[in-house]
């Protein structure tokens, strides 16, 4: 039952982050506020959730995880509920990006790993991934039409995002009474290694998740660069499509990404966990650089779609890897911290990217910048890391 229930809340939160990322920047823009303004309240938002979430998923073991999660949703209600975005980015969960975001996922994925055997993880985390990525591919379609819908009824654009924004907070509504019904058996279990001294949850392998961190911060920079809300609003006004077209494109291009995640599984049982990440992302963010080169919308969009159909081979390798290589109680650690250094990776960039989309000559330095480094971290991983095998490749 706890990982029936750990996949719905999975999917409800991610069809809201996908509902919502769509028009988070059309809603700002409506509010008056400039690009420029808009790329640093989506960076106060992932810099607050990092800061939150850091708080939350190093205490997870100690102070609950049911009880985490469930601070973690009434934050997301908490985030719709208040349509000041400037406050409640600080404070609140919000997606810019339509991915995970806040302390869900390094608690959820602790427990599944908890609930699941050894030679499972990689599967059940590629599915993990891919009902995610249905989840927000949905969600984009139904608020990119819906405020589209609402507005050929008349409705004021503002007025219409705000309905969106209210079904977000619904969302988190929804996924606090999910996670009341888990039961203890999501709960960390005592060990004889309960005194042993820590640093954020970590002891013997800090060293490694140190390591992985740094090169995941990197990576998350970098995807910082072009979140969802902000690749929305570059077609928006690169070929002036609206927003039920754009819930179309990421509809697609989400759908696409976690069919990625699925195939993952068959190629990292083939050439490993490291190679997959790395021999599957590197293609991707060519793909990535060259959507902005394309003449027209058709071919910008079909760039787009295929960089997406392998953008999210990484994501479950990468999660699979992190929970192999490190002692199997500081499983839980290594997950929020990794997920940290991510957040906090991410919520530096898109105020860079709001500059950039202010300036007509930077337009679209963000798709080159973010796929450049993107291939950097590949390198540097597979160097650092491919050695390391985790044990069903030894």
């Amino acid at each position: 039952m706890n990982i029936k229930i750990l996949f719905s809340t999975r999917i409800i939160r991610l069809f809201c982050y996908g509902f919502l990322s769509v028009v988070l920047a059309l809603y700002l823009i409506e509010t008056g506020l400039t690009e420029g303004q808009i790329g640093f309240i989506f960076t106060l938002t992932l810099a607050g959730d990092a800061g939150i979430s850091l708080w939350l998923t190093t205490s997870a073991d100690r102070f609950g995880r049911k009880r985490t999660l469930i601070i973690g949703a009434l934050l997301m209600l908490m985030a719709g509920t208040v349509f000041i975005l400037m406050a409640a980015a600080i404070i609140g969960v919000i997606s810019p990006s339509g991915n995970e975001i806040g302390p869900f996922l390094s608690v959820e994925q602790a427990g599944l790993t908890q609930l699941i055997p050894n030679e499972k993880r990689t599967q059940v985390f590629a599915w993990y991934n891919l009902v995610g990525s249905f989840a927000t591919a949905t969600g984009a379609l139904a608020g990119g039409w819906l405020a589209q819908f609402l507005q050929s009824e008349g409705w004021p654009a503002l007025d219409a995002y705000k309905v969106v924004l209210s079904g977000y907070a619904f969302g988190g509504l929804v996924l606090t009474i999910l996670f009341l019904s888990l039961s203890p058996a999501v709960e960390v279990k005592e060990s004889a290694s309960a005194e042993i001294k820590r640093v954020l949850g970590l002891h013997r392998s800090k060293s490694v998740v140190m390591r992985l961190s740094a090169l995941f911060a990197l990576d998350a920079f970098a995807g910082g660069l072009i979140v969802q809300s902000m690749i929305a609003y570059w077609f928006h006004v690169k070929f002036g499509i609206e927003s039920g077209i754009l819930g179309s494109i990421f509809f697609g291009a989400n759908i696409l990404a976690g069919v990625s995640a699925l195939l993952a599984v068959r190629i990292a049982n083939k050439i490993g966990l490291i190679n997959t990440m790395v021999f599957t992302h590197i293609p991707s963010n060519i793909l990535l650089m060259l959507v902005p080169m394309m003449p027209n919308l058709p071919l910008a969009i079909g760039f787009l779609l295929l960089r997406f159909s392998i953008s999210q081979m990484d994501v479950p390798t990468r999660q699979s890897y992190t929970a192999a290589v490190v002692a199997p109680d500081e499983r839980s650690a290594a997950s929020g911290v990794t997920a940290i250094a991510r957040s906090v990776g991410a919520s530096i960039s898109p105020a860079l990217t709001g500059i950039f989309l202010a300036n007509p000559a930077l337009f679209s330095l963000p798709f080159f910048l973010s796929g450049g480094l993107k291939i950097v971290y590949d390198l540097l991983l597979y160097r650092s890391f491919v050695a390391m095998k985790p044990p069903e490749e030894k």
